[in-house]
């Protein structure tokens, strides 16, 4: 433990942001009157945290014994780094929100409480089975579950309809997908013809979400029996090869290097490309600004045509080993993650629930026309790889160096080979 804590002081102080408020609380204080205070701490904007409102309110009249204290950075480049700090000096809150990319760092770490017998347990509001398999990602190893996910977001494929017709397509995706058509040819068929037609194929955000799915699409792989195998694997080297190509060409444009003022939600509003990758949150700028029935989603394809996994994004909610209220501490994340909670704080929200019977949350609205989709991606799909989140900032330097690749500062084949060098050097 104390090794585990002396890696995090090292992450941490690698970071600017090591301090913040509430330095000198410990985790779990009383709050007088025989009430106690459990602290937890997320990440959002202002607008997002008001979605936990009605959750916190309710629970306080069903709880009255328990205080609940949100703790929240407003970014999350700064959310972790701060967390991190909070763990080394002993100060963190009772329990707390973990992204997909760095929940294994934590496990690892050994700073969070398994919850397998609490969540099988008679108290549970949420057993490990009312959560599908794929999206626990790094949060479970070897059989442990160290962190709930509290809510998803699958990656799909938003289409223009306008923007397809500009370019002479009269195939709907949808449509494709549901006849089993829907083929990474025939996607990269409609892109080679959008950009024929003045506009951009696909938008992408540069994160592992679409470059594994891609990679899928291709029938490749990324990790395979412990070991990076994605700049190896032909398949998956014809995957990577095809964006550097398209991201080059501009059939493919990465949202990360667009300007504020012509960013990816401009340009599809404006239907100047016909594919923008993405989660159920892209429904808030569709409403802002768009002609909702002109937009629809349908998962990555594949080879085949035959639903294939799609990637997941992630958060979980995870206790604190050293919180002094475990109970409390429980009870307040197994009814946040369970099926009650959940419909209750993500009505109106742009994330699609982790827990199975919230799916009216998704559905209820009958938006987009194949909502469905969000929950068939989020029941068969994956949150990132273990193998790669148990690495501290494996992802992002894949991120990083992709990046080099898809703007072609790297040369393909040299990027590839610098890649596998850099994985196999953070695995040691």
């Amino acid at each position: 433990m104390k090794r585990a804590l002396a890696i995090l002081g090292v992450l941490a102080l690698a970071t600017t942001a090591c301090s913040g408020s509430g330095g000198g609380n410990v985790p779990g204080t009383s709050g007088g009157q025989g009430q106690v205070t459990v602290r937890w701490s997320t990440w959002g904007s202002a607008e997002d945290l008001k979605l936990y409102e009605k959750f916190t309110d309710d629970f306080h009249k069903r709880h009255p014994g328990i205080r609940l204290k949100l703790e929240s950075v407003a970014d999350y480049e700064d959310y972790h780094p701060k967390l991190l700090a909070q763990l080394t000096s002993k100060t963190a809150p009772d329990v707390f929100f973990v992204g997909d990319d760095n929940i294994g760092k934590f496990v690892s770490a050994g700073v969070v409480t398994p919850l397998n017998d609490q969540l099988s347990g008679p108290e549970s509001k949420s057993k490990p089975e009312d959560f599908f398999e794929g999206i626990y990602g790094g949060a479970k190893l070897d059989g442990k579950i160290y962190g709930v996910p509290n809510d998803t977001n699958p990656e799909v494929l938003w289409f223009d309809k306008q923007a397809l017709k500009d370019a002479g397509i009269t195939e709907d995706p949808a449509a494709l997908h549901e006849a089993k058509q829907w083929t990474m040819a025939k996607y990269l068929e409609m892109n080679a013809k959008l950009k024929a037609a003045g506009k951009a194929g696909s938008i992408f955000w540069n994160w592992y979400g679409s470059t594994y799915s891609m990679i899928n699409g291709f029938g490749g792989k990324v990790w395979d029996g412990g070991k990076f195998v994605a700049t190896t694997d032909a398949k998956s080297r014809q995957a990577l090869q095809m964006l550097a190509k398209g991201y080059q060409d501009k059939t493919f444009l990465s949202a990360d290097t667009l300007p504020d003022s012509n960013g990816p939600s401009t340009q599809f509003l404006k239907h100047k490309v016909g594919f923008y990758a993405g989660g159920r949150w892209v429904i808030d700028s569709l409403k802002k600004g768009g002609e909702l029935d002109n937009y629809d989603i349908v998962p990555f394809p594949s080879q085949t045509g035959e639903p294939m996994p799609g990637a997941v994004a992630a958060s979980y909610l995870s206790i604190n080993k050293d919180t002094k209220l475990p109970k409390e501490a429980f009870t307040f994340l197994t009814e946040f993650v369970g099926k009650d909670g959940q419909l209750l704080r993500l009505k109106g929200g742009g994330a699609v629930p982790s827990v199975k019977g919230a799916e009216q949350v998704v559905l209820e609205d009958k938006y987009p026309a194949h909502a469905q989709t969000f929950l068939d991606v989020r029941d068969t799909g994956f949150a990132n790889y273990a193998e790669e989140v148990s690495v501290p900032g494996l992802t992002a330097d894949i991120n990083e160096h992709l990046m080099k690749v898809w703007t072609g500062k790297v040369g393909f084949d040299e990027g590839m080979t610098e890649l596998q060098k850099l994985v196999e050097s953070k695995l040691g």
